[in-house]
Protein backbone atom coordinates (compact mmCIF):
# COMPACT_ATOMS: atom_id res chain seq x y z
CA UNK A 1 0.00 0.00 0.00
CA UNK A 2 1.16 3.55 -1.31
CA UNK A 3 0.43 6.57 0.27
CA UNK A 4 -0.06 9.11 -2.51
CA UNK A 5 0.39 12.67 -2.44
CA UNK A 6 -0.67 15.00 -4.52
CA UNK A 7 0.49 18.68 -4.43
CA UNK A 8 3.46 17.85 -3.16
CA UNK A 9 5.60 21.36 -4.04
CA UNK A 10 2.70 23.12 -1.98
CA UNK A 11 2.56 24.75 1.08
CA UNK A 12 0.49 21.55 2.61
CA UNK A 13 2.41 18.74 0.10
CA UNK A 14 5.87 20.68 1.71
CA UNK A 15 4.53 19.82 5.38
CA UNK A 16 3.31 16.44 4.55
CA UNK A 17 7.16 15.86 3.54
CA UNK A 18 8.20 16.70 7.34
CA UNK A 19 5.55 14.68 8.75
CA UNK A 20 5.93 11.60 6.81
CA UNK A 21 8.58 12.00 5.21
CA UNK A 22 9.49 9.01 2.58
CA UNK A 23 6.84 6.95 4.08
CA UNK A 24 4.55 8.49 0.88
CA UNK A 25 5.09 9.65 -2.58
CA UNK A 26 4.72 13.13 -3.90
CA UNK A 27 4.50 12.95 -7.76
CA UNK A 28 6.22 16.06 -9.72
CA UNK A 29 4.50 17.05 -12.58
CA UNK A 30 6.96 15.12 -15.09
CA UNK A 31 6.04 11.75 -13.61
CA UNK A 32 1.76 12.67 -13.34
CA UNK A 33 0.35 15.58 -14.68
CA UNK A 34 -2.89 16.01 -13.28
CA UNK A 35 -4.62 17.58 -15.96
CA UNK A 36 -4.14 14.86 -18.73
CA UNK A 37 -5.95 11.78 -17.24
CA UNK A 38 -3.61 8.81 -18.95
CA UNK A 39 -0.85 10.05 -16.88
CA UNK A 40 -2.39 8.87 -13.61
CA UNK A 41 -2.08 5.49 -12.19
CA UNK A 42 -2.65 4.03 -8.61
CA UNK A 43 -2.78 0.60 -7.46
CA UNK A 44 -5.43 -1.70 -5.52
CA UNK A 45 -5.69 -0.43 -1.75
CA UNK A 46 -3.36 2.81 -2.39
CA UNK A 47 -4.26 5.44 -0.40
CA UNK A 48 -4.63 8.80 -2.03
CA UNK A 49 -3.65 12.47 0.13
CA UNK A 50 -5.27 15.05 -2.97
CA UNK A 51 -4.30 18.29 -2.03
CA UNK A 52 -3.01 19.88 -5.72
CA UNK A 53 -4.72 22.78 -7.26
CA UNK A 54 -4.23 25.97 -9.16
CA UNK A 55 -4.37 28.58 -6.55
CA UNK A 56 -3.70 32.64 -6.49
CA UNK A 57 -4.26 35.51 -4.72
CA UNK A 58 -7.75 37.70 -5.58
CA UNK A 59 -6.65 39.81 -8.06
CA UNK A 60 -5.16 36.14 -9.84
CA UNK A 61 -8.40 34.80 -9.12
CA UNK A 62 -10.35 37.81 -10.99
CA UNK A 63 -8.17 38.24 -13.80
CA UNK A 64 -8.13 34.35 -14.65
CA UNK A 65 -11.45 33.12 -13.58
CA UNK A 66 -11.77 30.97 -16.47
CA UNK A 67 -8.57 29.17 -16.46
CA UNK A 68 -8.82 28.85 -12.38
CA UNK A 69 -12.00 26.94 -13.04
CA UNK A 70 -11.00 25.01 -15.97
CA UNK A 71 -7.69 23.41 -14.59
CA UNK A 72 -9.46 23.03 -10.78
CA UNK A 73 -12.06 20.72 -12.52
CA UNK A 74 -9.37 19.12 -14.44
CA UNK A 75 -7.19 18.18 -11.79
CA UNK A 76 -10.38 16.83 -9.57
CA UNK A 77 -12.05 15.17 -12.29
CA UNK A 78 -8.74 13.06 -12.99
CA UNK A 79 -7.41 12.51 -9.52
CA UNK A 80 -10.91 11.00 -8.83
CA UNK A 81 -11.75 9.31 -12.16
CA UNK A 82 -8.04 7.74 -11.63
CA UNK A 83 -8.97 6.31 -8.49
CA UNK A 84 -12.14 4.60 -8.84
CA UNK A 85 -10.27 2.76 -12.05
CA UNK A 86 -7.48 1.70 -9.74
CA UNK A 87 -9.99 0.66 -6.46
CA UNK A 88 -7.81 2.67 -4.36
CA UNK A 89 -8.07 2.05 -0.51
CA UNK A 90 -9.45 5.71 0.06
CA UNK A 91 -9.10 9.21 -1.31
CA UNK A 92 -8.69 12.48 1.16
CA UNK A 93 -9.21 15.56 -0.82
CA UNK A 94 -8.57 19.16 0.75
CA UNK A 95 -10.97 22.19 -0.54
CA UNK A 96 -10.81 25.21 0.56
CA UNK A 97 -12.99 27.72 2.93
CA UNK A 98 -13.74 29.83 0.56
CA UNK A 99 -16.50 27.20 -0.49
CA UNK A 100 -18.67 28.61 1.28
CA UNK A 101 -21.46 30.60 0.41
CA UNK A 102 -20.87 34.50 1.25
CA UNK A 103 -22.24 36.18 4.04
CA UNK A 104 -26.22 36.46 3.13
CA UNK A 105 -26.49 32.97 3.09
CA UNK A 106 -25.24 31.93 5.75
CA UNK A 107 -25.12 31.97 9.96
CA UNK A 108 -22.22 32.14 11.89
CA UNK A 109 -20.11 29.82 12.92
CA UNK A 110 -19.69 28.09 9.68
CA UNK A 111 -21.13 24.60 9.72
CA UNK A 112 -20.70 21.89 7.16
CA UNK A 113 -24.20 21.98 6.29
CA UNK A 114 -24.04 25.09 4.93
CA UNK A 115 -21.74 24.73 2.07
CA UNK A 116 -24.18 24.70 -1.14
CA UNK A 117 -26.57 27.12 0.66
CA UNK A 118 -25.39 30.00 -1.78
CA UNK A 119 -22.91 31.29 -4.11
CA UNK A 120 -19.60 32.16 -3.00
CA UNK A 121 -18.09 35.35 -3.12
CA UNK A 122 -17.67 37.22 -6.61
CA UNK A 123 -14.16 37.60 -6.02
CA UNK A 124 -13.09 33.78 -6.54
CA UNK A 125 -16.07 32.04 -7.33
CA UNK A 126 -14.69 30.05 -10.17
CA UNK A 127 -12.08 28.55 -8.13
CA UNK A 128 -14.19 27.79 -5.04
CA UNK A 129 -17.15 26.51 -7.71
CA UNK A 130 -14.53 23.81 -8.99
CA UNK A 131 -13.34 22.88 -5.38
CA UNK A 132 -16.73 22.89 -4.53
CA UNK A 133 -16.89 19.91 -7.17
CA UNK A 134 -14.89 17.69 -5.07
CA UNK A 135 -17.32 17.43 -2.71
CA UNK A 136 -20.09 16.88 -5.57
CA UNK A 137 -18.02 14.16 -7.54
CA UNK A 138 -16.77 12.47 -3.91
CA UNK A 139 -20.01 11.67 -2.94
CA UNK A 140 -20.84 10.78 -6.64
CA UNK A 141 -18.56 8.04 -6.77
CA UNK A 142 -19.40 7.15 -3.45
CA UNK A 143 -22.91 6.50 -4.40
CA UNK A 144 -22.67 5.14 -7.71
CA UNK A 145 -18.89 2.88 -6.97
CA UNK A 146 -18.65 2.70 -3.56
CA UNK A 147 -15.86 4.68 -3.09
CA UNK A 148 -14.10 5.63 0.12
CA UNK A 149 -13.73 9.35 -1.16
CA UNK A 150 -13.76 12.06 1.75
CA UNK A 151 -13.43 15.75 1.80
CA UNK A 152 -12.16 18.32 4.47
CA UNK A 153 -12.61 22.21 5.06
CA UNK A 154 -9.68 24.27 6.26
CA UNK A 155 -9.50 27.75 7.47
CA UNK A 156 -6.95 30.63 6.76
CA UNK A 157 -3.58 28.10 6.60
CA UNK A 158 -0.08 29.25 6.91
CA UNK A 159 3.19 27.99 6.96
CA UNK A 160 6.57 27.12 5.37
CA UNK A 161 6.74 27.44 1.59
CA UNK A 162 3.70 29.61 1.31
CA UNK A 163 3.54 31.95 -1.53
CA UNK A 164 5.01 35.23 -0.24
CA UNK A 165 4.13 37.39 -3.56
CA UNK A 166 2.53 40.51 -2.46
CA UNK A 167 -0.59 40.67 -4.76
CA UNK A 168 -0.89 37.13 -5.06
CA UNK A 169 -0.67 36.16 -1.58
CA UNK A 170 -2.50 35.98 1.64
CA UNK A 171 -2.38 37.59 4.85
CA UNK A 172 -0.13 36.15 6.82
CA UNK A 173 2.71 35.38 3.88
CA UNK A 174 2.22 39.25 2.47
CA UNK A 175 2.94 40.43 6.26
CA UNK A 176 6.10 38.69 6.76
CA UNK A 177 7.53 40.02 3.85
CA UNK A 178 6.06 43.57 3.90
CA UNK A 179 7.80 43.60 7.97
CA UNK A 180 11.10 41.47 6.54
CA UNK A 181 12.10 43.59 3.88
CA UNK A 182 10.85 46.65 5.99
CA UNK A 183 13.35 45.24 8.46
CA UNK A 184 16.59 44.74 5.83
CA UNK A 185 15.71 48.33 4.14
CA UNK A 186 15.91 50.17 7.60
CA UNK A 187 12.37 51.54 6.36
CA UNK A 188 10.67 53.57 9.89
CA UNK A 189 7.37 52.39 8.76
CA UNK A 190 5.00 49.57 6.88
CA UNK A 191 1.65 50.23 5.76
CA UNK A 192 -1.64 47.74 6.00
CA UNK A 193 -4.80 47.98 4.79
CA UNK A 194 -7.79 48.63 6.88
CA UNK A 195 -7.84 49.51 10.75
CA UNK A 196 -6.43 45.82 12.35
CA UNK A 197 -9.30 44.82 13.54
CA UNK A 198 -11.24 42.11 11.58
CA UNK A 199 -10.56 38.55 13.22
CA UNK A 200 -9.82 35.71 11.52
CA UNK A 201 -8.65 32.10 12.34
CA UNK A 202 -5.61 30.42 11.18
CA UNK A 203 -4.64 26.96 11.18
CA UNK A 204 -0.64 25.62 10.49
CA UNK A 205 0.35 23.97 7.51
CA UNK A 206 1.91 20.82 9.64
CA UNK A 207 -1.57 20.70 11.76
CA UNK A 208 -3.38 20.37 8.36
CA UNK A 209 -1.05 17.43 7.18
CA UNK A 210 -1.52 15.82 10.92
CA UNK A 211 -5.13 15.46 10.81
CA UNK A 212 -5.42 14.81 7.27
CA UNK A 213 -4.05 11.82 8.45
CA UNK A 214 -5.83 11.42 11.11
CA UNK A 215 -9.01 11.58 9.06
CA UNK A 216 -7.63 8.82 6.97
CA UNK A 217 -7.79 6.50 9.66
CA UNK A 218 -10.85 7.72 11.40
CA UNK A 219 -13.22 9.28 9.38
CA UNK A 220 -15.53 7.87 6.70
CA UNK A 221 -18.60 9.86 6.06
CA UNK A 222 -19.65 11.19 2.84
CA UNK A 223 -19.87 14.93 4.18
CA UNK A 224 -17.34 17.29 4.20
CA UNK A 225 -16.06 18.01 7.75
CA UNK A 226 -14.20 21.23 8.85
CA UNK A 227 -10.23 20.90 10.10
CA UNK A 228 -9.14 24.44 10.82
CA UNK A 229 -8.36 25.86 14.18
CA UNK A 230 -11.37 28.25 15.22
CA UNK A 231 -9.30 30.47 17.76
CA UNK A 232 -9.71 33.59 16.48
CA UNK A 233 -7.02 37.25 16.42
CA UNK A 234 -7.24 39.95 14.58
CA UNK A 235 -5.06 40.96 12.08
CA UNK A 236 -3.70 43.91 14.72
CA UNK A 237 -2.49 40.92 16.56
CA UNK A 238 -0.88 39.23 13.64
CA UNK A 239 1.15 42.46 12.44
CA UNK A 240 2.57 42.68 16.34
CA UNK A 241 3.39 39.21 16.82
CA UNK A 242 5.29 38.85 13.19
CA UNK A 243 6.92 42.27 14.12
CA UNK A 244 8.17 41.27 17.76
CA UNK A 245 9.64 37.85 16.02
CA UNK A 246 11.82 39.63 13.10
CA UNK A 247 12.48 41.99 15.76
CA UNK A 248 11.24 45.03 13.71
CA UNK A 249 10.06 48.32 15.69
CA UNK A 250 8.86 50.80 13.14
CA UNK A 251 5.56 51.99 13.06
CA UNK A 252 3.18 50.27 11.99
CA UNK A 253 0.61 52.36 9.84
CA UNK A 254 -2.90 51.49 9.29
CA UNK A 255 -4.56 52.61 5.71
CA UNK A 256 -8.41 53.29 7.35
CA UNK A 257 -8.97 54.73 3.64
CA UNK A 258 -8.82 51.14 2.44
CA UNK A 259 -10.93 48.10 3.13
CA UNK A 260 -10.95 46.28 6.18
CA UNK A 261 -12.96 43.50 5.17
CA UNK A 262 -15.62 41.00 6.96
CA UNK A 263 -14.91 41.30 10.46
CA UNK A 264 -15.25 37.97 11.58
CA UNK A 265 -16.18 34.93 9.42
CA UNK A 266 -15.91 31.98 12.23
CA UNK A 267 -15.79 28.28 11.69
CA UNK A 268 -17.11 25.24 13.96
CA UNK A 269 -14.62 22.67 14.15
CA UNK A 270 -17.15 20.64 16.62
CA UNK A 271 -17.50 17.47 14.27
CA UNK A 272 -13.56 16.90 14.35
CA UNK A 273 -13.42 17.44 18.08
CA UNK A 274 -16.40 14.60 18.70
CA UNK A 275 -14.42 12.75 16.29
CA UNK A 276 -11.08 12.76 18.42
CA UNK A 277 -8.91 15.35 17.79
CA UNK A 278 -7.43 16.99 20.40
CA UNK A 279 -8.00 20.92 20.28
CA UNK A 280 -4.51 20.67 22.23
CA UNK A 281 -2.90 19.46 18.86
CA UNK A 282 -3.35 22.43 17.41
CA UNK A 283 0.06 24.76 17.06
CA UNK A 284 -0.50 27.94 18.75
CA UNK A 285 -0.50 30.89 16.18
CA UNK A 286 2.67 32.76 17.57
CA UNK A 287 4.75 29.41 17.48
CA UNK A 288 3.88 28.49 14.17
CA UNK A 289 4.66 32.14 13.11
CA UNK A 290 7.95 31.78 15.02
CA UNK A 291 8.70 28.30 12.61
CA UNK A 292 7.43 30.32 9.50
CA UNK A 293 9.68 33.24 9.69
CA UNK A 294 12.43 31.41 10.76
CA UNK A 295 12.12 29.29 7.73
CA UNK A 296 11.38 32.22 5.61
CA UNK A 297 14.55 34.21 7.22
CA UNK A 298 16.51 31.11 6.04
CA UNK A 299 15.25 30.93 2.34
CA UNK A 300 14.83 34.78 1.41
CA UNK A 301 14.57 35.96 -1.11
CA UNK A 302 14.63 32.20 -3.11
CA UNK A 303 11.04 31.85 -1.53
CA UNK A 304 8.07 31.30 -3.52
CA UNK A 305 6.89 34.72 -4.78
CA UNK A 306 10.24 36.32 -4.74
CA UNK A 307 12.23 34.56 -7.30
Amino acid sequence: MTIWVTGGSGMVGSAFKRVLGSEAVYPSRQQMNLLHSDSLTFAPDDKVIHLAAKVGGVKANMNAMADFFYENQKINENVLEAAQRSAVQKVVSLLSTCVYPDAPYVTYPLTEEQLHMGPPHDSNYAYAYAKRMVDVMSRAYRQQYSCNFITAIPNNLYGENDNFDLENSHVIPALMRKIWEAKINNEPHVQCWGDGSPLREFTYSEDIARILLFLMDNYDSPEPINIGNTKEYSIKQVVEMISDILEYDGEIRWQTSQPSGQHRKPSSNRKLLELGWDEKNYTPLKEGLKKTCEWFIMNYPKVRGIN
